[in-house]
């Protein structure tokens, strides 16, 4: 896979997780060729690069993407009067978003932790959908994304 591929194969991996699990979803555009990578851009217009810096561990880079995306989420749960954390913890919601990290750095998977007790909560990927319903299911992040665009013609 090529660094292009491998940055999207995390990005998409590391966005199923944001539509499981997160009210707000980004508008994603490749605004310039220059960049390699995408903005995502939040329902008040503000964005977030997020990029990648291949190195050959796949698990790395998606701990890395997942930072990223992290913050574009806490920013833009803030900026709707939403509660600025996630991923969720499990163990203490509403306290702290998890954290992206990689077990066994080598050849190890890359998870979400909670950053207080170092428990893993799920694989980057594999969140389970919102209890609450906060996330969206992938019909609807589709349809939000084309309706978005419209507005903006």
């Amino acid at each position: 896979m090529d660094d292009d591929g491998e940055f999207t194969y995390a990005l998409k991996t590391v966005l199923r997780d944001l539509r499981a699990q997160c009210p707000v979803q980004p508008d994603i555009r490749k605004d310039d060729d220059e960049f390699r990578g995408v903005m995502l851009y939040g329902p008040d217009g503000s964005g977030c690069g997020v990029y990648a810096e291949p190195d050959g561990r796949p698990a790395m880079l998606l701990a890395h993407v997942a930072d990223q995306v992290q913050e574009w989420a806490v920013e833009a749960l803030w900026g709707q009067g939403e509660p600025a954390v996630w991923p969720r913890c499990p163990a203490h919601p509403d306290t702290h978003p998890l954290a992206a990290t990689v077990e066994q750095v080598e050849e190890g998977d890359a998870v979400w932790v909670c950053p207080s007790t170092g428990d893993t909560a799920a694989r980057i990927g594999e969140l389970p959908a919102s209890d609450s319903g906060d996330g969206v299911s992938g019909r609807a992040f589709r349809r939000g994304r084309r309706n978005r665009s419209r507005r903006g013609r």
